[in-house]
C-alpha cells in the first residue's frame, strides 16, 4: 500500500516538475500584426480573411457525425447475438433503432421548416 503511495507522489512531483520547466522555459509569443495578418502570395489581403460560416453547413456536418457514430454502433449489433443472451440483445437492439427512427423522423420534419 504505501509503495503505491509513494510511486503516485514519485509520478505527480516529476510531473508538476516538467510541467513548471516547460512553462518557465517556454518561448513567449508577442503578438505582432503582421504575422497575425493572412498571406496571400506576399499581397496584402483583397478582402476580409474572416468570412460569415454557413448554419446550414454546419448542422448538416453535425448530423453525418451523429449517424456516422450509429453507423458505428449498428455494426457490431451483428456479431454479439452469438457471445450474449438473445432476448437482451434483441431489446437492446430494437430500443435502439427505435431511438433512432425517432431521431430521424425529427430531422425530417425540421429540415422540411427549414425548407418554407
Amino acid at each position: 500500500m504505501h509503495i503505491l503511495m509513494y510511486m503516485s507522489m514519485i509520478v505527480l512531483l516529476i510531473s508538476s516538475v516538467v510541467m513548471f520547466l516547460t512553462n518557465l522555459l517556454s518561448k513567449k509569443n508577442i503578438e505582432d500584426r503582421e504575422k497575425s495578418s493572412p498571406f496571400e502570395c506576399g499581397f496584402d489581403p483583397i478582402s476580409s480573411s474572416r468570412l460569415p460560416f454557413s448554419l446550414r453547413f454546419f448542422l448538416i456536418a453535425i448530423i453525418f457525425l451523429i449517424f456516422d457514430v450509429e453507423i458505428a454502433l449498428i455494426l457490431p449489433m451483428t456479431i454479439i447475438p452469438f457471445n450474449s443472451n438473445i432476448t437482451i440483445w434483441s431489446l437492446t437492439s430494437i430500443l435502439f433503432l427505435f431511438i433512432l427512427t425517432i431521431g430521424l423522423y425529427h430531422e425530417w420534419n425540421q429540415s422540411i421548416t427549414w425548407m418554407s
